[in-house]
């Protein structure tokens, strides 16, 4: 489903960040990726999203190269394929909870029958025509989640997601993610200093110097 070949960042010339990094995602595969503070986890996430660009290497998705696509074709396979939860919600102010969360649906041209029943999987039930300056910050990461669920994407890049949720929630959170990606059939990649978040994905990686090196052994379904 994913596959990455010899990746290398750097920021600057001091600071290397990936280093020749290969690895295989297969579809259905949910793992998640733990590592020190500033070794890469972010970045990348930020480049398999194709928010940024390695220095060297390809990053493939079901066999074709991102870099191998127009800006038009990237924006499409990004907009279909990718449910994406960073760290910065960038859950828009001026629109409800239900337009927010409604917005791959409508990128997309996809029913928007599912977003009520999305907000009450999060927890946020009868708030769709709030906005979100009337939430706190955990509701603001419970929406950005939902808006990366809602459409189905094959593959969810998730960094940090539950980082501003108290335990029980994340908990629910974590597992409704979970849930959705295994009944989809999709891939699924977060980026955690949790332990507790870490053990609801299959198994656990941890990014160092020498690349993404397995941490657990595989849990259970």
């Amino acid at each position: 489903m994913l596959e990455l070949r010899d990746i290398n960042k750097a920021y600057g010339e001091q600071r290397q960040v990936l280093v020749d990094l290969s690895y295989r995602l297969k579809a259905g595969d949910y793992v998640a990726v733990m590592g020190d503070s500033g070794v890469g986890k972010s970045t990348l996430l930020n480049l398999i999203a194709g928010l940024d660009t390695p220095d060297s290497g390809e990053i493939l998705i079901d066999g074709v190269a991102i870099s191998s696509l127009d800006d038009d074709a990237a924006t499409q396979l990004r907009r279909k394929d990718f449910g994406f939860v960073f760290q910065a919600f960038h859950i828009l102010p001026h629109l409800t909870l239900v337009q927010n969360i409604a917005l791959p649906l409508l990128l997309n041209d996809a029913s928007f029958e599912l977003v009520e029943q999305m907000l009450a999987d999060v927890g946020l039930a009868g708030r769709g025509h709030d906005f979100p300056r009337q939430l706190s910050g955990g509701e603001l990461q419970r929406v950005a989640i939902a808006r990366a669920l809602i459409h189905r994407p094959k593959l969810v890049l998730a960094d940090e997601p539950t980082g501003n949720l108290d335990p029980d929630t994340a908990h629910d959170i974590l597992m409704l993610m979970r849930q959705e990606i295994k009944a989809n059939g999709a891939s699924g990649i977060i980026v955690t200093h949790s332990h507790a978040a870490a053990a609801t994905a299959d198994y656990v990686l941890n990014l160092t110097k020498h690349g993404l090196q397995p941490a657990t052994s595989e849990h259970s379904e």
